[in-house]
């Protein structure tokens, strides 16, 4: 299990996230909703060990990490790549196709088994028409898919995805989520942060809202629509009238 415990982060002193616990389970899918401006994406950077709380502890299945680091232990090694994550940035090589980006990370991996889940991934996403442009040839929603590819690929045990579908179609949103859903098969975790409320609804195992740096309700769908904090509430409200 991923587990976060008590994470508390401070940015020049001001508090971004405060007292955050959370659990992702193998074979599970936690979407996290919430507002802009709340932390969701510096509380995914926490879980994938890109950026170090100030306070808390974080522990990927049997590895401990905590926060703030004992000046006299070694540090123990981040968990790569059993824990993926993909940002809104991508941060894909502009010299290399998008095959190449994908197919980085694998260079020492069996090339058979690789290219079958490299093609299984580009039917997935449709991606055949593209996948050798650059991504300065290619459209954000097509080095989205790229991105997203390059860290399914690898085949963690728990994945992390902040936005990942902000520039897709609702023919590729459908796509793309439909494929995520069906990695619970693997057993693995994922944790989505996500302004796709139909999406929650459908596919969440459980969801999580979070306002001004602090977890204010979580549960499992039905919380979408019977909230019991007010702010959450509002939230729902809001997102309601924004169609």
């Amino acid at each position: 299990m991923l587990s976060a415990r008590h994470l508390s982060f401070d940015y020049g002193g001001r508090p971004v996230l405060t007292d955050v616990s959370l659990d992702i389970k193998p074979g599970s899918i936690t979407v996290l909703i919430g507002p802009s401006g709340t932390g969701k994406t510096t509380l995914l950077r926490c879980l994938a060990m890109l950026a170090t709380p100030q306070r808390g502890e974080i522990q990927v299945d049997e590895q401990l990490f905590r926060y703030p680091t004992a000046t006299n232990l070694p540090t123990p090694t981040p968990p790569w790549p059993k824990l993926t994550a993909v940002f809104q940035q991508l941060f894909l090589w502009p010299h290399l196709t998008l095959r190449q980006n994908i197919l980085l990370p694998m260079r020492l991996q069996e090339p058979a088994g690789v290219a079958t889940a490299l093609e299984e991934l580009i039917e997935a996403f449709d991606m055949g028409n593209f996948i050798d442009r650059y991504p300065n040839q290619a459209s954000l929603g097509q080095r989205q898919r790229a991105a997203l590819a390059r860290a399914i690929i690898l085949n963690p045990r728990y994945l992390l995805l902040d936005e990942v579908t902000s520039a897709l179609d609702v023919e590729q949103i459908t796509r793309v989520l439909g494929y995520l859903a069906q990695l619970r098969q693997r057993d693995m975790g994922l944790f989505i942060i996500t302004h796709l409320l139909g999406f929650a609804r459908q596919t969440a195992d459980q969801v999580v809202f979070m306002a001004k740096g602090s977890i204010v309700e979580r549960g499992d769908v039905s919380i979408l629509t019977n909230p019991q904090s007010q702010r959450l509430q509002q939230f729902l409200a809001v997102a309601t009238a924004m169609g």
